[in-house]
């Protein structure tokens, strides 16, 4: 039956009016009847999906913009609301290649420059996301998107003065702009004026029109806030509130294969491997690099402290939490899990996915000839057997701290999300999954043939010199001056992890034992800790 276009015309130009008037009580039912109906309009999908999103079904959203980008590919309202969508669902990698095919078609749109610069901030990659917003701004001065943005980065590097001068041209124009309340209540933490922190961080959680997203950054920090005045229990609160919330914007993950399941599978087929059996072959060369580190443990045990400070030695070249063996895991390591078929691999495989690692080095942006590479990747404690068969001759420094500090900070840290940071955002989900990571780690160490230096956090803090020049002479460095003067270099780094900012201070021993602060929530989890804080020798 032919649709009546005078009708559909109609409908269009009223759906359009409500939405100009931002009236989605009238807009949403139209659009969404006429979908039903089989009247398929970009407009109408956008119109759907911002109804979706009010509601916080962000992805019944996302699929809905995404019909309307197959049936429209050059419209820049659905390309970019989907975009948006997956910015809000914390899929920053999708969003950036929306936004790169966006701006192919209209590089002249600001603001396709701005949420592209915001896609690159939730990968981490500060400085591409800096260029991004000032390329917005120098097409549209004075665009708050983008100075708001240029004041996360700066808080994210820990430049705490830049980012208090973002927020407040922001804030100046646009009152309550969450980006820009978060980077001031940051700063304002940093300068140590917790009063008005909090100040700020309350008035932006009872703003009825911000996303669940925002309020859940808004509960992270005014944790923050609250543990650094020694108000544990309300922190605690807080940081809950906060996980609960990140659990339920990416309850998605949670229906796929769980990063817990899946490392209690991983452990089963290392515990099925016959160390006997196990191939040792001789050790590659490392590319065109002199040497090779891997850098592992689990979060918040003290990985990024030690890569920057190895980063300033100057035959180091370092790339952080870069998924550089994604093609070997592709090839050995899905699901289910069977490590033979990597135990039989022929050279000529081997090799190719070693060529195909130092390719995504490479692309990563380091230049590693003549120079010891550090791989600094926590998780790739879950590749071992990847490492043992395509690197058996490289460095493994592994990093430990109290464990029930790392499982702490883990919860009380927002990381960029994925499967195995969406363990974390439980005390209890953070403690069982470090158990589990930690189990796999001492089940596979005898079985292929590894060996590492075990890198205390707590012994690096109390005598970096002393520890740093040990670490050098594992990894085949010479022991140079300065390493310990990374607060300058961290701010300048492309890429962030919740300790960058941490570090743009400097060498800080405050988070020694802070886990007591905490002690009564611990205090259930220390059955399932006990075995690992007697292991690394914490007694106390």
């Amino acid at each position: 039956m032919a649709r009546d276009l005078d009708a559909d015309l109609e409908l269009l130009r009223t759906v359009l009016a409500h939405a100009e008037r931002r009236d989605w009580n009238r807009a949403g039912p139209l659009a969404e009847q006429a979908l039903k109906g089989g009247f398929e309009h970009p407009l109408l999908f956008n119109v759907a999906a911002t109804r979706l999103e009010q509601a916080g079904r962000f992805d019944d959203a996302a699929r809905l913009l995404e019909r309307a980008v197959t049936i429209a590919p050059t419209d820049i309202g659905v390309r970019n609301a989907l975009a948006m969508c997956l910015l809000r669902l914390d899929q920053p990698a999708e969003a950036l290649r929306q936004l790169d095919e966006l701006l192919r078609q209209h590089p002249e749109l600001s603001f396709a420059h701005a949420n592209r610069g915001n896609a690159l901030i939730a990968l981490g990659a500060l400085g591409q996301a800096q260029a991004s917003h000032l390329k917005a701004l120098e097409l549209e001065p004075g665009n708050i998107a983008a100075m708001a943005a240029l004041a996360s980065i700066a808080t994210h590097r820990g430049d705490h003065a830049s980012a208090r001068n973002w927020a407040e041209r922001v804030l100046a124009a646009v009152p309550g702009f969450p980006d820009a309340v978060l980077s001031l209540a940051a700063a304002e933490l940093a300068a140590g004026q917790r009063g008005p922190a909090e100040t700020l961080l309350r008035e932006l959680r009872s703003d009825a029109r911000i996303t669940p997203l925002d309020r859940a950054r808004a509960d992270g920090l005014l944790g923050d806030v609250l543990d650094a005045g020694g108000r544990y229990a309300e922190a605690y609160v807080l940081y809950a509130a906060c996980g609960n919330a990140l659990r339920e914007i990416h309850r998605s993950i949670a229906s796929g294969t769980r990063a817990l399941a899946y490392t209690r599978s991983l452990t089963a087929a290392v515990r099925a491997v016959d160390a006997g059996r196990w191939p040792h072959a001789a050790s590659p060369a490392a590319g065109a690099a002199a040497g090779h580190v891997f850098l592992l443990g689990f979060p918040r045990s003290g990985t990024t402290l030690l890569e920057v400070a190895l980063d300033g030695h100057p035959k180091v070249a370092s790339l952080e939490e870069h998924e550089l063996l994604t093609d070997s895991v592709l090839r050995f390591m899905g699901e289910p899990v069977d490590l033979a078929a990597l135990a039989g691999a022929g050279e000529r495989d081997l090799e190719a996915l070693r060529a195909a690692y130092w390719a995504r080095v490479r692309e990563g942006g380091a230049e590693v000839a003549g120079q010891v590479f550090v791989d600094k990747h926590p998780m790739n404690t879950l590749r071992l057997p990847l490492i043992a068969r395509l690197f058996p001759g490289a460095r493994i420094l592994f990093a430990v701290r109290d464990p029930r500090d790392v499982v702490l900070g883990c919860f009380r840290r927002r990381f960029r999300m994925n499967p195995a940071m969406y363990e974390l955002l439980t005390l209890a989900g953070a403690a069982e999954f470090y158990d589990a990571v930690m189990g796999f780690a001492e089940e596979a160490r005898p079985r292929l043939g590894l060996d590492w230096r075990i890198v205390r956090y707590e012994t690096l803090v109390a005598d970096f010199a002393a520890e740093m020049r040990a670490i050098c002479e594992y990894v085949g460095l010479e022991w140079v001056e300065g390493l310990d003067a990374f607060a300058d270099r961290v701010g300048r780094r492309e890429y962030a992890t919740p300790s960058t900012a941490q570090l743009a201070r400097g060498l800080d021993r405050s988070g020694v034992g802070h886990w007591r602060n905490y002690a009564e929530h611990l205090a259930p989890l220390l059955p399932l800790l006990r075995y690992w804080i007697d292991r690394f020798g914490y007694f106390a």
